[in-house]
């Protein structure tokens, strides 16, 4: 496929391929932004892409990164509908070991399971890739998540001690 082709392609399928998305997520903003990735994949292999198939292949991988989407968000925690108040503790603590514990146990599993890997048993960001079956950058991901909310829930060192 061509520059000229794949530009084609756009003015031609973009609408509709929006419309697929919107239809399935109901979400404007996560639709264009899977529109856009759709056409970015298309773009990194348009040489290895007939002009013939160029519908097909621009559908099925907008389908599959919506799937992508979806998978990604199942397991994403809703920070914006949670009650803050239910995240934070007012209690006075002496032992720190038995928050963290709280804390932690309050986490989506791979949130915990990649952080007692990194923090508790020392492993690198590549093997809790391997051995969790994620993605190194979701292996980052879900340790910065994890550990902004056990942040906000333990709040400041000075009030437990």
């Amino acid at each position: 496929m061509t520059v000229k082709e794949y530009n084609q392609s756009v003015e031609e399928y973009s609408d509709n391929i929006y419309r697929f998305v919107l239809k399935n997520l109901k979400d404007t903003e996560k639709a264009k932004d899977i529109v856009q990735d759709t056409f970015e994949k298309v773009w990194k292999n348009h040489k290895d892409i007939s002009p013939t198939k160029v519908k097909s292949y621009l559908f099925s991988t907008a389908y599959h990164t919506l799937i992508d989407s979806i998978r990604r968000e199942k397991y994403k925690a809703e920070w914006d509908k949670a009650d803050d108040n239910k995240y934070f503790t007012t209690q006075s603590y002496s032992d720190l070991n038995e928050v963290l514990h709280q804390a932690l146990d309050m986490l989506p599993p791979d949130q915990k399971n990649v952080i007692l890997l990194r923090d508790y048993e020392g492993y690198s960001y590549k093997e809790i890739a391997d051995i969790t079956q994620l993605s190194e950058a979701q292996v980052k991901v879900y340790i910065y998540r994890g550990r902004q909310f056990l942040k906000n829930y333990i709040g400041k060192i000075e009030v437990l001690v």
